[in-house]
């Protein structure tokens, strides 16, 4: 019976999770090392701590979940840990020494990756099926019934910062509360996808099969309709009032991506990306004549014709970084990527591209397209509609995320104010970021047979 156990115990450790783990720490002890190299000469034991104390927790991490019999996908926490530790190792090596009112940057980012780690595990403990006086309480049912509280609730945050928030290079992005400060609009991705996945599933049949035709088009029933129509107002309002082009595209992705996932009616999304483009075009001809509308004028002027015009240094300076990084890059802490403002934010990507090379950027591609194809494949697994939406409109969102910025700074698409997930410096998105990979691994547990 011993021996049983023993066996039975041994069985439960998340064996391919763990050695999945291995490069996170490693990648990071390598990258610090040569830092201190080229920063000292010298490579001191304290030097590499923290990517010991980064194997350690993550261990930690991995062995809890085995220990608690857990049977989600054993991809996603490696994933996420290794792109949380590429973030961590540029942050460190962009912004070593710069100093706010709250410490070092690189330090105030390690704190944040440490938060969003324990957020991780609590989501992952929250999001169990708790019976409580022979009553069971499932998360999801919870999130269903309460979608509207959730969404209102981000909403009126939203609301506050464009009254009330800190505008950031023409942006108005973040809201104070006391010492902190955290961006809503990142909640708000979170909320989105919560709300449209269980308004979509209920709503499934209207939507996909439609009550009444404008044309050719097929089109939900007016009180359907509404809601949809609300939330492509809600784009045009972030992008009117934040000044936030990148906001504004991510809500609108993810809202059409998951329209089409839940009716698979190509009309939506055509239709839905087509009057966002034709309300920017406008938005951009009248901007002219409204100063509160310039920093979006200016964004598009910018990407139109980077290299003659005003305030396009940011933008021609990324791109000079992608071209002298090449196919190999210049090696880590050899480039010149501060020569490049905010690179530690909105172009820690062209660090990336000058420092890694093509090849690295591909490879830093690859690790996202991995995340949000293992995310998508957990969701398909799902065993019910609204988990399936809800996994999969996390895995857009930030798919969508990882698109926009990426676009940006190789000069595809308006440069925008959002983050590179888990990379980026940033506490709210990074915590959001880990989040949300949570509530894919706990989607991607296999449904128990009744």
């Amino acid at each position: 019976m011993e021996s049983e156990q023993r066996r039975r115990w041994w069985q439960r450790i998340r064996w391919q999770e763990m050695l999945l783990l291995l490069p996170a720490p490693a990648l990071l002890a390598a990258g610090l090392a040569q830092l201190a190299l080229l920063r000292g000469g010298a490579v001191s034991a304290e030097a590499l701590r923290p990517a010991l104390w980064t194997a350690l927790v993550l261990w930690g991490c991995s062995l809890l979940l085995s220990l608690s019999g857990f049977r989600g996908d054993q991809t996603l926490l490696p994933l996420a840990a290794l792109l949380s530790t590429v973030g961590l190792l540029f942050i460190d090596r962009l912004e070593p020494a710069v100093i706010d009112r709250y410490g070092a940057v690189a330090q105030k980012q390690w704190r944040w990756a440490a938060l969003g780690l324990a957020a991780f595990m609590l989501t992952l403990l929250l999001t169990r099926r708790w019976v409580w006086r022979g009553r069971v309480f499932s998360w999801d049912v919870l999130l269903k019934r309460y979608r509207y509280l959730v969404l209102l609730s981000s909403l009126s945050l939203v609301a506050l910062t464009m009254f009330f928030g800190l505008e950031v290079n023409g942006a108005v992005l973040w809201l104070r509360l006391g010492p902190f400060q955290f961006q809503p609009s990142e909640l708000l991705k979170l909320a989105l996808v919560v709300f449209l996945a269980a308004y979509l599933e209920d709503k499934r049949d209207l939507i996909t099969f439609g009550g009444f035709h404008l044309g050719p088009l097929p089109m939900p029933p007016l009180p359907y309709l509404l809601p949809l129509l609300l939330m492509e107002a809600l784009a045009l309002a972030v992008l009117v009032f934040q000044r936030d082009l990148g906001a504004a595209m991510l809500t609108l992705g993810i809202f059409l991506a998951m329209l089409y996932l839940a009716s698979s009616r190509l009309v939506y999304l055509v239709g839905g990306g087509l009057g966002f483009v034709g309300a920017v075009v406008a938005i951009y001809q009248v901007a002219e004549r409204i100063a509160f509308l310039s920093h979006v004028r200016t964004r598009i002027t910018v990407w139109l014709w980077p290299w003659n015009s005003e305030g396009a240094y940011q933008v021609v300076q990324g791109l000079y970084a992608f071209a002298s990084g090449g196919l190999l890059g210049q090696g880590l802490g050899q480039g010149y990527p501060s020569l490049i403002p905010e690179s530690h934010t909105d172009f820690v990507f062209a660090a990336v591209g000058e420092e890694w090379g093509l090849l690295g950027s591909t490879g830093l591609l690859f690790l996202y397209i991995l995340l949000v194809g293992r995310g998508l494949v957990g969701s398909l697994r799902a065993r019910d509609g609204f988990l399936q939406l809800l996994g999969s409109g996390l895995a857009i969102a930030l798919a969508l995320q990882t698109g926009i910025i990426m676009a940006g700074n190789l000069g595809l698409v308006p440069l925008t104010g959002i983050t590179l997930p888990f990379i980026s410096y940033g506490g709210t998105s990074l915590v959001t970021n880990w989040v949300m990979v949570a509530l894919l691994l706990r989607i991607s547990v296999p449904a128990r047979p009744r």
